[in-house]
């Protein structure tokens, strides 16, 4: 009996080694499949877009320069090209970098919102910046998440709600709120917009920019209003728990 009880052990204990290294290479051949996937993704990334952004580098510092050079004043749009395009290749490389490295990140976060109003400023939407509460570092994907929620609102102001340079008086508002558990942010325009779209309407059905704003604020348990407001406009509410650091 203690013959057949040590040889029990023995058997027991190889098909549990067996079945934590079948676990371990399971869990390789994924870490695997994940890296190769990522790689795929940065060089697909980098192929199809690299090159686009570039040449609207090059040929938006070219129309910069060749007006300045006959004395004549740049349009603030085509400055606002220039620094879009700069911006978009700096978030392109970092997010090639994210790709490619074994941990994920984003240098984007709200501490880049000004940049980002000022580009927008500089198109011609006027925009300003509300902040209430006190501000404090936010837990990295809070941080990003709400940048991207500003940018992505932003965006859709200059693209739905009419000719930002046009002198058509839309404008729009950026508010921060800090809470102990929360960060809410919200973004307003007045929708006035340039008289081919009735205020405060988008097209039909939801595009890519909003479902991705909706995902962002699900990953992190949050809730999101994106949607007109009454008497015009539209309006874009995100509700962030703030997880306090461990």
């Amino acid at each position: 009996m203690a013959v057949t009880f040590g040889m029990w052990q023995l058997h027991l204990r190889e098909v549990e080694q067996r079945a934590e290294e079948a676990e371990r290479t399971k869990d390789e051949a994924a870490r695997r499949r994940a890296v190769e996937e990522r790689l795929r993704i940065a060089r697909e990334l980098h192929d199809s877009l690299t090159h686009s952004i570039s040449v609207i580098q090059v040929q938006a510092g070219v129309a910069v320069h060749l007006a300045r050079k006959r004395g004549e004043e740049v349009p603030p749009a085509l400055l606002a090209i220039q620094e879009a395009g700069a911006d978009a290749s700096r978030e392109l490389r970092a997010t090639l970098q994210v790709l490619r490295s074994a941990e994920d990140g984003d240098s984007s976060g709200l501490c880049q919102l000004d940049s980002l109003v000022a580009r927008a400023r500089t198109a011609g939407l006027p925009v300003t910046v509300t902040v209430t509460g006190a501000e404090r570092p936010l837990p990295p994907d809070v941080d990003q998440a709400a940048y991207r929620i500003v940018q992505e609102a932003l965006t859709n102001v200059s693209r739905h709600a009419g000719s930002a340079g046009a002198g058509d008086g839309v404008s729009a508002s950026v508010r921060l709120w800090y809470t102990p558990d929360t960060l809410t942010v919200q973004v307003d325009d007045d929708g006035k917009g340039d008289g081919a779209r009735p205020a405060g309407s988008r097209p039909a059905g939801p595009g890519l920019g909003l479902i991705g704003m909706r995902e962002r604020v699900s990953a992190l348990g949050g809730r999101l209003h994106a949607g007109p407001r009454d008497g015009g406009g539209f309006q874009v509410r995100a509700e962030l728990p703030v997880r306090a650091p461990s």
